[in-house]
């Protein structure tokens, strides 16, 4: 998410009062967050809302006043307290307003899963969410179709992942469909990936592997990255028969290619030149 200086500054401010909020012991998590990316829904949809709400040259009183008219009786009173200090404060643009309402979204979800003890789990099954996606062209497509129904792509994910994953899972993947904008699908769901990975303050391995591999050789493989990137890393394993043998690790946009594929590919590449 790219955000210009006003809207970074609205959005940490956003961030301390929902902090604020999930700090009371009668909220729930999951159901703000549900709440604020359903807001982020109405928002997408409802042009003139947008704007409205997001219009930095008009009363910030007026905006407040405007979206708990708006949404009476239909989120809690967390969540307003929330938007309220979303709609107060200024905003780059509307565009940008929502995207943070998302980030917040987003945020709220996570905590529920940590709380839970369940962040670890929604990582990993993102993950593989993610794989069997960008594995899946045809289905890639469909779920980036930005003229497709989404209530169709919804369906699609929830046949996808059935109840083979929580709650917060699968509230997290359909809105990353619902709201992709164009964006490859794939990518949207990595990104979630890594959010919750730097909530328990690691970074993401992608590897991928021909074989399956053991749990001593996972641990190996984690405390040799730990070592070279000075910092925790979370292994996400991929299983790729046609690398041969060895492994693929990307690291951010850090590519180590260890597999028989690869090393074929770079001697290709040294014959030819």
């Amino acid at each position: 998410m790219t955000l210009h200086a006003a809207s970074r500054e609205a959005l940490d401010l956003a961030e301390s009062r929902l902090a604020e909020v999930l700090g009371d012991a009668g909220t729930d998590p999951s159901a703000v967050g549900e709440e604020l990316l359903a807001v982020v829904g109405l928002l997408s949809r409802e042009v003139g809302l947008r704007r409205a709400v997001g219009d930095a040259s008009s009363d910030p009183e007026a905006r407040r006043r405007l979206v708990r008219a708006v949404l009476a009786n239909k989120v809690s009173e967390p969540t307003l307290t929330v938007l309220d200090a979303v709609v107060g404060a200024r905003w780059s643009n509307p565009r940008e307003l929502v995207d943070g309402v998302e980030s917040l979204g987003r945020s709220a979800l996570l905590t529920s899963a940590e709380r839970a003890g369940e962040l670890e789990t929604v990582e990993d099954q993102l993950f593989r969410i993610s794989r069997i996606v960008e594995g899946e062209p045809e289905l890639e497509r469909a779920l980036s179709d930005q003229g497709a129904p989404v209530e169709a792509k919804r369906s699609l994910v929830r046949n996808l992942v059935g109840d083979k994953v929580t709650p917060v899972t699968r509230i997290l993947a359909e809105q990353v469909i619902e709201r992709s904008r164009g964006r490859n699908v794939g990518d949207g769901l990595e990104e979630l990936v890594e959010l919750a990975a730097e909530r328990r303050s690691r970074s993401v391995a992608h590897v991928t592997s021909a074989t399956e591999l053991t749990e001593e050789q996972r641990e190996r493989l984690t405390e040799k990255l730990n070592r070279i990137y000075g910092r925790p890393i979370a292994l996400h394993v991929e299983l790729d028969p046609s690398i041969g043998a060895g492994l693929v690790v990307r690291v951010g946009d850090e590519v180590i290619d260890g597999s028989v594929a690869g090393q074929l590919a770079a001697l290709r590449r040294r014959l030819a030149s």
